[in-house]
């Protein structure tokens, strides 16, 4: 999966580089914002359920005429999980705050005034905070009805704050002006990093983020 992450970043800076030989360039700069639905990918497996979550943050963009371009953005992501206890009444939930990095490859068509495209890259990200909204407590045993399953996910400290992987996206672009246009995306990312160790002797040997993320964005051309 790391080789994964690397080669994607290759592809990303070839296929830019490549473009700008031959045509061209704009800059264009914004704003975005946007809701999104995340889990964790956790093994062993946890009963769990999509976490709601807020994304919002600065976005840049160089772009060639022959349809290919760079994006960079800067973002506040929220992400995280639901325990699922199939309809007993208890409630976990914990979000994880994070300051994000994605670099992608834009890929574009359509008329002059309004686009379609699609975005792949790499991304990084760095926690910030983390919240826990319970009903239960850390010495509380679950009956039963929701037992056997492992908790220890529930009461650990996040040991790695660094995390990276892959994101894609599909969306499509209006042109207000000849300097102004909106956006919207639906994107994708797959977490290639653990939230907590990973070792031999450890609870899980993967604890990696998921993420289904709906924005909106205004563009201002610079250039």
């Amino acid at each position: 999966m790391k080789r994964l992450f690397v080669l994607i970043m290759l592809a990303a800076s070839v296929a830019t580089i490549s473009a700008q030989r031959f045509f061209a360039p704009n800059f264009t700069v914004g704003v975005k914002a946007g809701a999104s639905l995340s889990r964790m990918s956790f093994s062993p497996s946890v009963k769990q359920s999509f976490r709601p979550g807020v994304t919002v943050g600065v976005t840049a963009r160089y772009t060639e005429e022959n349809h290919f371009g760079l994006i960079a953005e800067l973002l506040f992501s929220q992400k995280g999980w639901n325990e699922n206890f199939e309809g007993a009444p208890y409630q976990y939930g914990r979000t994880l705050n994070y300051i994000e990095l994605p670099i992608l490859t834009h890929i574009f068509f359509g008329s002059r005034r309004a686009k379609g495209f699609v975005n792949l890259g790499p991304q990084v990200g760095y926690l910030l905070s983390d919240k826990i909204s319970t009903s239960l407590t850390p010495w509380q045993d679950l009956p039963e009805v929701v037992s056997p399953r492992t908790t220890d996910q529930m009461w650990m400290n996040v040991e790695k704050r660094f995390d990276y992987g892959i994101c894609g996206g599909l969306g499509g672009e209006y042109r207000l002006t000849p300097k102004q246009s909106i956006l919207i995306e639906a994107r994708f990312y797959f977490g290639l990093g653990n939230i907590y160790h990973a070792g031999k002797a450890d609870t899980f040997s993967a604890s990696r983020s998921m993420s289904i993320q709906a924005s909106a964005a205004y563009l201002f051309r610079v250039k």
